[in-house]
């Protein structure tokens, strides 16, 4: 069988086309092949260009009448098959193809290179696309991604995201939460100067994702200016959700979103919610002065999770205002306070505190106060300075005995989950959310984005957003089937990287031989083997 290979050439930067014809070596009793250079690849269309020597022959054969070679083209094909299957069983492709009819396969093609090519920035894609089977099937240089970013519209993104999150499981628990993303460029609306997540001293966006906690799968983003904190992303996180039509809305939060208007809203818009909050708030401080001598009890410990908890139910005091009507709804509703005591935390937390007190102790005694500090100061120091003994600073030990005092606990608030584990078990599971941040900054490498035009930042988030569900699809199916006993991230892409298609007008497309191990991968991702040769 003849077939047309490419080889890339690292010295010339030229890649070359070489006609592979296979047979059976009887001696080795393995397939051989032969390979005879016949040109070389046009980088912008892709196209052979005839050696000299190459087009002699091709001009004799032609006079002698022999029958033209058969063009087959070879491509490595395992994990882009991989990722064929995946947007399948996600419906990614379909709801794709459906908001982005004309662009979706060269969105897919770039989805598929970031996650293949770790870290890798788009300058690349070119090489990557040359040598691998992928939906757009064509180069896609620098330009024309730029292009494609700019051309997805916010109303076919909103569409993508209200299909997407059908597609999801209704009862599970949605964690949300938000991160920044740096930028070199200050020339855009929503890049400012804001707490930077990453310590990076660089003018930021910020980034609010939805994430299911069972499916384990994104659904929904929202960029932010960079100066927006998080408990007034909440506001418009609700508005979100009633204009793309989600019902039966669950949201797990971390206490960075708690406020009473927040609390207020989840209530008004009948969501459910799981929510973290301050032990320092004074209703939390009153229930628990009422169970700290009684919390910290056998009957309350969990040898799971090496804490003790409870429960206790009380009634939230709602209110909401019309402004069409000029009046304000009052009124009480249900909620469950979940408190916990761990005695690590409460070891650290002093450990921390009593670092706290040391560098205020240390600025005051050194005239090198601080503005910030200055709350703190008055609350846990008594300041006296004299010409000789100059500034002294005494510990108000009441003070600092209070604080401590409250050291090990934490609070969970929810008007759905009555027990104290199941609340606990649902909040700590909110972390996949910042683990996808992680890939997101990471392997799909979006820590700092260098786009200077506002359509672009948007249209190359949103496939970063797109690469986002097919990763973290794949880690969830290796964390079910176990495989990272076995495997790296990188090393599975790589077992199924290897294997090659070969595509010939008129004909099915088939893919080299496929091991065991090649096939259990596939098994282990619900996935059917493609059809060898």
């Amino acid at each position: 069988m003849a077939a047309i290979v490419n080889q890339f050439d690292k010295r010339s930067g030229i890649t070359y086309a070489y006609e592979s014809i296979s047979y059976w070596d009887k001696k080795k009793k393995q397939s051989r092949c032969k390979r005879t250079l016949i040109g070389r690849v046009d980088k912008e269309t892709g196209e052979i260009i005839p050696t000299k020597k190459r087009s002699k022959v091709t001009e004799i054969n032609a006079k002698q009448g022999n029958q033209p070679t058969v063009i087959t083209n070879r491509s490595f094909y395992g994990a882009t098959y991989l990722f064929d299957e995946i947007g399948k069983q996600t419906g990614v492709t379909t709801d794709l193809k459906q908001c982005f009819p004309d662009k979706f396969k060269q969105i897919l093609s770039i989805v598929y290179y970031l996650i293949m090519e770790d870290k890798n920035p788009l300058s690349r894609f070119s090489k990557w696309a040359n040598t691998h089977k992928h939906p757009a099937g064509t180069d896609i240089p620098s330009q024309r991604s730029s292009e494609l970013f700019a051309s997805i519209s916010e109303d076919s993104k909103e569409q993508f995201f209200k299909l997407q999150g059908k597609r999801r499981v209704e009862q599970e628990y949605w964690a949300y939460d938000t991160t920044s993303i740096s930028s070199y460029s200050e020339s855009l609306n929503q890049v400012k100067y804001g707490k930077n997540k990453d310590d990076d001293d660089l003018p930021q966006i910020n980034l609010a994702l939805l994430f299911g906690e069972e499916s384990m799968l994104p659904f929904y983003y929202r960029k932010l200016p960079g100066n927006i904190t998080d408990v007034m992303t909440v506001k418009n996180l609700l508005a979100d959700m009633n204009f793309l039509g989600y019902d039966k809305i669950k949201l797990v939060m971390d206490r960075g979103f708690y406020s009473e208007v927040n609390i207020n809203g989840l209530y008004q818009n009948h969501y459910k919610f799981l929510i973290a909050t301050k032990t320092s708030l004074k209703f939390i401080r009153k229930e628990l002065d009422k169970v700290m001598d009684t919390l910290n009890t056998w009957p309350n410990y969990s040898e799971k999770y090496e804490l003790y908890s409870t429960m206790i139910p009380i009634t939230w005091n709602y209110s909401q205002q019309r402004p069409y009507k000029g009046d304000i709804i009052t009124g009480g509703r249900r909620m469950y306070l979940h408190l916990y005591f761990n005695s690590e935390k409460a070891l650290e937390d002093e450990k921390t505190f009593n670092k706290l007190l040391s560098t205020l102790q240390s600025e005051l005694e050194t005239n090198k106060r601080l503005a910030e500090h200055e709350k703190q100061y008055a609350k846990y120091f008594e300041v006296k300075t004299t010409p000789v003994r100059g500034t002294k600073a005494t510990p108000k030990l009441e003070a600092i005995a209070e604080a401590k005092r409250y050291y090990g606990y934490f609070a969970l608030l929810s008007n759905e989950v009555k027990e104290s584990i199941a609340a606990l078990e649902i909040y700590r599971n909110k972390d996949v959310v910042e683990k996808a941040f992680g890939d997101l900054k990471g392997r799909l490498n979006f820590r700092r984005t260098t786009v200077s035009s506002e359509q672009s930042l948007d249209g190359k988030l949103f496939v970063e957003f797109v690469a986002l569900i097919y990763l973290s699809f794949i880690k969830k199916r290796m964390q079910d089937k176990n495989l990272f006993k076995n495997y790296t991230l990188q090393e599975v892409l790589d077992t199924l990287d290897i294997i090659e298609c070969f595509e010939q007008k008129g004909l099915q497309l088939r893919a080299s031989e496929i091991t065991k191990k090649q096939a259990d991968l596939f098994e282990a991702f619900g996935v059917a083997t493609p059809p060898s040769l």
